[in-house]
């Protein structure tokens, strides 16, 4: 889908909305590297765009969910989409749906995702998908498995890196995208090594986790008294939530 596509069909990006289109099939190569499909998946896609990634996955697997916010969209996506029966469009706010009522159930969560809302969708899809591989600003894929003691390093890096292990992380031109966006992507492809984030404990793990990090700079003994949570154990009170590792979380609950 070049430029002058856009053109003719009279769409320009929201930017209200995080768009940034991906427009250079090249970078198709590098997700089927990286990407962990197999022909029985059932992908999830939040923000198809013009559904060039739509249009590529729906050749490789058994089903694509691809949930769109921008209405403005639906005829470049039709005419992208054409002859892809395996391909369900929804017009909604994926931050408003479930995805565990998708029916089939996704598996795998495979994205170019809008920089807005592009942590909050890695987050609902935790607990629902097995696998993942998401284009985002290179911030927030360096934050998904960033170190303890690093700026990067919060919540959502401990809540990842509990539930799931790297498998790829590489940087994306910002060519690719129109308009050309102000920072950096990547790629980053990850998937479940636990089943911890589809357990009943996940949500007060949590919500434990979030209520460490609130206050970053108080001691931990702190940090979770402000929070109305339960005392931490005596040998991590005095210590912040940035120097704890991630397994290290789980003795808070």
């Amino acid at each position: 889908m070049s430029i002058a596509r856009l053109r003719e069909l009279g769409i320009s990006p929201n930017r209200e909305l995080g768009q940034n289109f991906l427009i250079d099939d090249n970078v198709l190569g590098i997700i089927g590297r990286v990407a962990p499909l197999h022909p029985q998946d059932v992908v999830l896609e939040v923000g198809p765009g013009l559904g060039v990634l739509t249009r590529w996955l729906s050749e490789r697997v058994s089903l694509v969910h691809a949930i769109e916010i921008d209405r403005r969209l639906e005829p470049a996506l039709m005419t992208t989409l054409e002859g892809a029966a395996n391909v369900r469009l929804v017009f909604a706010d994926a931050m408003k749906l479930d995805f565990a009522t998708l029916d089939p159930r996704p598996n795998a969560l495979v994205a170019n995702l809008p920089y807005a809302v592009a942590t909050p969708v890695v987050m609902d899809a935790l607990p629902v998908c097995e696998r993942f591989c998401v284009m985002v600003q290179r911030e927030i894929a360096d934050r998904l498995f960033a170190s303890p003691g690093t700026k990067a390093y919060g919540a959502v890096s401990v809540l990842v890196q509990l539930s799931c292990r790297r498998l790829a992380l590489r940087p994306v031109s910002r060519r690719v995208f129109s308009p050309v966006p102000r920072v950096d992507s990547a790629l980053v492809a990850f998937e479940r090594s636990s089943d911890r984030a589809a357990g009943p404990g996940w949500p007060a793990l949590s919500r434990t986790v979030h209520a460490a990090f609130a206050h970053r700079r108080k001691r931990l003994g702190n940090a979770m008294a402000l929070a109305g949570m339960a005392p931490p154990p005596a040998h991590l009170a005095g210590l912040r939530a940035e120097q704890l590792a991630p397994e290290q979380f789980l003795e808070l609950l």
